[in-house]
């Protein structure tokens, strides 16, 4: 398992595999660099250089008891870009993933060529769906009454609830579905970080700064994904920008894993010539 000592001192764990155009992949909050591994490296890893890694306080990496903000996480990651002697790398990010690389475009343009925001988020957006009545409370309740647990009237937008009660639920999406979640991760981070609170803060990615990134951004949403708001006001802002609605799936927020071929699909589509073939989801060359 190969680490990186960032200058904050924090081992981070990465991987590097396949050949062609060097590829960042940053995964979202309470994933791992696994994320990527279960089908998309092995579709993608052919024809381009794939780096994964995981966030500070995911996967093997170091878990600090803060530091979890955009500023933060952004800092992790051109410290990896440093050591992995990348300059101008595309970066695929999911979820979180893609906030923290819309933010390395705002503030380190230099440092990134594309950016391909996978149902991103953004804490400067978060208005959009403070509501007690945003859909992506509700997908998260059915969720967890789906599967048996009575969430109270009180907690159905409270995040950190919301978490503790999704522990107990199976994997409900990719090919590990079914399969119980090991819980020590995501108590380790709601129990002994600060990440609950940190991921929400603005930082140096406002709205006025989301308007004047000049890095091209291709925008991957579900057709019905709860942050589609999101997805209208950055497809209505950003000066360069490619909006793709995928069909809609039951989660709807996980498409690496719910719909892994479209995803590998576009993203080779992007960052390949385009006479390059379709993409069909089978173990490359660079796969064991």
């Amino acid at each position: 398992m190969p680490k990186t000592v960032l200058r904050s001192g924090i081992r981070i764990h990465h991987q590097s595999v396949g050949e062609g155009p060097d590829v960042v992949m940053v995964h979202g909050i309470t994933g791992n660099l696994a994320v990527w591994h279960l089908r998309l490296v092995p579709a993608l890893c052919d024809e381009l250089r794939l780096h994964t890694y995981d966030l500070r306080g995911h996967g093997h990496s170091d878990t600090p008891p803060d530091g979890y903000t955009l500023d933060d996480m952004a800092a992790d990651l051109v410290d990896l870009l440093d050591a992995l002697e990348l300059e101008r790398p595309a970066i695929v990010g999911h979820s979180y993933g893609a906030d923290i690389a819309l933010y390395l475009a705002a503030t380190h343009p230099g440092r990134v060529s594309k950016v391909i925001a996978i149902e991103s988020a953004l804490p400067a957006l978060e208005a959009v769906r403070s509501d007690e009545d945003w859909v992506g409370w509700t997908y998260w309740v059915q969720a967890l009454e789906g599967a048996g647990h009575v969430v109270p009237a009180d907690r159905r937008s409270d995040l950190r609830y919301l978490m503790r009660a999704t522990i107990d639920l199976p994997k409900q999406w990719g090919p590990l579905r079914g399969l119980p979640r090991n819980p020590k991760p995501m108590l380790r981070l709601l129990e002994e970080t600060t990440l609950p609170e940190d991921y929400r803060r603005v930082g140096s990615l406002s709205l006025e700064r989301i308007a004047e990134i000049r890095t091209p951004v291709v925008l991957m949403y579900q057709e019905r994904s709860a942050f589609r708001d999101t997805f209208d006001y950055l497809r209505a802002h950003l000066p360069d920008v490619e909006p793709i609605l995928l069909p809609a799936t039951r989660w709807g927020h996980f498409g690496p894993l719910e719909q892994p071929e479209l995803v590998a699909q576009h993203v080779r589509g992007r960052l390949l010539p385009a006479d390059a073939d379709a993409v069909e989801v089978v173990n490359g060359s660079c796969v064991d």
